[in-house]
Formats: C-alpha cells, structure tokens, sequence
C-alpha cells in the first residue's frame, strides 16, 4: 500500500496544521510584548486577567506534543474525551484525528472566546474532522457540569482553573481515566498546587511530567 494510513498524516491535515503552526508563531512572536507587560502588571497572579491579549493568541501545543497526544489517544481509545481550552484547534485536530483512526470515541472541547470557537469550527470542517468534535462556548465549569464519564481529560486553559476544574469533573472520570496538563514545566509555579494534588497517593492518581517543550503532566486514576 502506498501512502500513509494514518489520519495525522494525510496531506488536508499536514498541510493545515503547517498553516496553522506558521500563523500561530508570527501571531504569538507580536504579542509577546503584551503578554510580558500584561503580565509584570498582576499584583495577585491569575492568568485569566490577561485575557484581553491572550484572547488573540494561539497558544498552540509545540507539533511533537500534538503527535504524542496523537499516540496517547490511540493507545488508550478512549470513548470521550474532554479537553478545557480549544483556542484554535490545533490540539483538537491532533486528538480528532486520533479518534477517526481509532473507529470510536468523541471530543468535547471547550473555549469562552467566541471567535476562537468560530475558528476552531473551521479548522475542525477544513480538516474534515468536525463530525468527531463538540466545541461547548462558554464558562467550562456550566458546560462540563453534566458530562458524561471522561476516559481521557485535556487541562490546556487558565492555569488557575487546573485543579479547581479538575476536582470538579473527577466524579465523572472512568477508572483508569488519563490527565492530560499542559504548561507544567514553563509555568510550573503557577501550578504548585496542582502538581502537589496530583502527585499525592492519596488523591487517587499515579502522575509522571513530561519534558517536552513547555512540559505536561501525564496521570492516571
């Protein structure tokens, strides 16, 4: 057989992703500057207060992230997985693709800012995956109240919310569930508290970081 099986690499995804990693790092590079500022700005850190720039950032997973997100979706084939921060769907392209290859499951991704849900809609249409995502608008703590068991659970939006929105959808996760946290390494301190509760025994969770550019917290429980 010629070619590649493989939904990751076939050339409407490729090609899409290559945009979108292009866009997303000039974009990204010319906001710099606001971000830091805005940032030397908190007195009392929460991330969330640097919405109005963040808001048009891609804040996009580095592509080897997006390719292990990939493979951990395809080994653990999960039924549904949840992921809170679509921004502009690069994550979710990775993880759909997973899931088309995998002949089973859903994605349910959650964004607050309506043009990046629009966005991401598209990207999602454009890559021909739509069919496997739901994009809920909105705060995520009222559109995942009355979730269905999650498998597989994506932690990429205010890094505040982490653990607050974790504790609150941990009854809804199947056994064996994984967690999926970005950003732990470059914000680690931000995340303290969350590294501290997942790293516990007695919360219920084996946990592991992983090194790869801004780093993630791989758990299950």
């Amino acid at each position: 057989m010629k070619g590649s099986s493989y939904t990751l690499e076939d050339p409407k995804v490729t090609n899409l992703l290559d945009r979108l990693y292009a866009q997303a790092i000039a974009n990204d590079n010319s906001l710099k500057p606001q971000m830091e500022a805005a940032a030397r700005q908190l007195v009392d850190w929460d991330d969330r207060k640097l919405a109005p720039v963040l808001d048009h950032a891609f804040m996009a997973i580095a592509p080897e992230v997006g390719r292990l997100f990939y493979l951990l979706v395809r080994t653990h084939k999960p039924k549904l997985v949840v992921e809170f921060g679509t921004s502009f769907g690069i994550s979710a392209i990775h993880i759909a693709a997973a899931l088309r290859d995998n002949g089973l499951g859903r994605l349910i991704t959650t964004e607050q800012n309506p043009r990046k849900v629009e966005q991401a809609g598209a990207h999602l249409v454009e890559a021909g995956l739509a069919d496997l995502v739901e994009i809920y608008s909105g705060d995520a703590f009222q559109t995942l109240a009355d979730i269905p068991p999650i498998d597989l659970l994506v932690l990429d939006g205010w890094k505040v919310l982490y653990l607050p929105l974790l504790k609150q959808l941990e009854p809804r996760l199947s056994k064996g569930s994984l967690v999926i946290a970005d950003d732990v390494t470059s914000m680690r301190e931000r995340l303290t508290a969350y590294l501290a509760y997942v790293r516990n025994p007695a919360n219920g969770y084996i946990s592991c970081e992983v090194p790869i550019d801004d780093g993630f917290e791989l758990s299950i429980r």
